[in-house]
């Protein structure tokens, strides 16, 4: 019996926060930015740049799902959701893997 089709996306992000002052202040940032990419999107996510800087930080976003196109609502809704928040959204780079 073969194994299913999958897709994963990853999602790499900086974020800005122009008006923290302070690694604890950045910290309650990427602490609530992951919680609620968890808790909305079923995402893993990781902080893997820019940890000695109190205005930025780099995210690494996994999201999983059976389809392309329920792949990509979940890469465009996590997008969305970062965009829309008081930090600003600096690069956001997309990849796609998928298993036949």
């Amino acid at each position: 019996m073969g194994m299913s089709a999958g897709y994963v996306g990853i999602l790499s992000i900086e974020l800005h926060f122009p008006e923290n002052r302070s690694l604890k202040g950045k910290r309650g940032y990427v602490s609530s930015a992951k919680a609620q990419l968890q808790q909305r999107f079923g995402a893993a996510v990781a902080e893997v740049d820019h940890h000695e800087l109190w205005q930025r930080a780099g995210l690494t976003v996994a999201l999983v799902a059976r389809g392309h196109r329920e792949l990509h609502d979940l890469l465009d809704g996590a997008e969305r959701y970062l965009g829309s928040q008081v930090w600003e959204l600096g690069r956001c780079e997309r990849e796609v893997v998928w298993r036949e």
